[in-house]
C-alpha cells in the first residue's frame, strides 16, 4: 500500500493576511525617531541656506529652492531608510505610492476648485492678508518657475509623503479613522503656522485643506489623488499670488 502524500495546510492557516485599508504597518517609536531626524535635517537645511546665502552664487529664490531641496531629500531618506532598515518592506508601497490610475487627475482639478473655496471662507471668516516668505521674490521668470516647481510640485510631494503617507494611517490605527484624519489635518495646518503668523483664521483654513486631503487619501486607499489635489490647490494660489503681483 502506497503512503499518501500529506496534505497541505488549508490556506487560510499560513496565508498572511493582507494589511487593512490605508493600515500602518510601522510604531509609534518610529514615528519618535522621524521627528528627531526631521529635526536634525530642518538644521542641517538652515546651515545650508546660511552657507548659499554667504556665497552670494545664486539669486534669493534660487537659495530658497535649493535649501528646501535638501530638506526634502534629507526628510525622505530619512523616513525612506527607517522603513526600510527596520521591516525590509517596499517604501512607495507603503507610503500609499501605488500605480497611478488615469481618472485620478481629477482630483488635480478639485484641488482647483477647493482652493476657490478656501478662498471664499478666509474672506467670511476675515482671514488677515499675510504675504508669503517668497512673495517678494517673484520678480523674474525663471524665480517664478523655480518656486513654482517648488510650491506645486516638491512641496505638495513631500507633505503628503510625510502627514498622509506615514503619520494618517498611525493615527487612524491608534484613535480611529475619523480622529486620525482630522488630526493630521490639524497637525498638517499647524506647520503651516509660522508662515502664517499663527493667525487662527489661516489655521483652521489650512487644517481644514488638509482634512479634506486626508479624506481622498483614505478613500482611495491611495496617497496620490491627495498629492494631486495638493498640487491643484497649490497651483491656483499660486497663480493668483502672480496676478495679484503683477497689478
Amino acid at each position: 500500500m502506497t503512503p499518501q502524500d500529506p496534505q497541505p495546510f488549508p490556506a487560510s492557516e499560513y496565508e498572511i493576511p493582507p494589511e487593512p485599508r490605508n493600515g500602518a504597518f510601522w510604531s509609534w517609536l518610529d514615528v519618535v525617531m522621524f521627528v528627531a531626524f526631521a529635526f536634525l535635517s530642518l538644521l542641517i537645511a538652515m546651515a545650508a541656506t546660511a552657507l548659499l546665502h554667504m556665497s552670494h552664487l545664486f539669486a534669493q529664490a534660487t537659495e530658497l529652492v535649493l535649501a528646501q531641496c535638501i530638506l526634502y531629500v534629507l526628510i525622505i531618506g530619512a523616513l525612506y531608510i527607517i522603513i526600510r532598515s527596520r521591516y525590509r518592506r517596499p517604501f512607495w508601497p507603503a507610503m500609499g505610492f501605488g500605480p497611478a490610475r488615469p481618472h485620478w487627475i481629477t482630483y488635480a482639478v478639485a484641488g482647483m476648485f477647493l482652493a476657490v473655496f478656501i478662498g471664499l471662507l478666509g474672506v467670511a471668516l476675515k482671514a488677515p492678508e499675510i504675504p508669503l516668505p517668497f512673495q517678494d521674490m517673484l520678480r523674474s521668470r525663471g524665480a517664478i518657475i523655480s518656486l513654482g516647481v517648488l510650491v506645486v510640485a516638491l512641496g505638495p510631494f513631500c507633505e503628503e509623503l510625510v502627514f498622509r503617507g506615514f503619520l494618517m494611517p498611525i493615527l487612524m490605527r491608534t484613535l480611529g479613522i475619523a480622529a486620525g484624519i482630522i488630526l493630521a489635518g490639524v497637525l498638517f495646518g499647524a506647520l503651516h503656522g509660522p508662515e502664517y503668523h499663527w493667525a487662527w483664521q489661516q489655521i483652521v483654513l489650512i487644517s481644514t485643506v488638509g482634512v479634506v486631503f486626508g479624506w481622498a487619501r483614505y478613500r482611495t486607499g491611495s496617497n496620490i489623488p491627495a498629492f494631486l489635489m495638493h498640487a491643484g490647490f497649490n497651483l491656483t494660489q499660486f497663480v493668483a499670488l502672480i496676478y495679484s503681483n503683477t497689478k
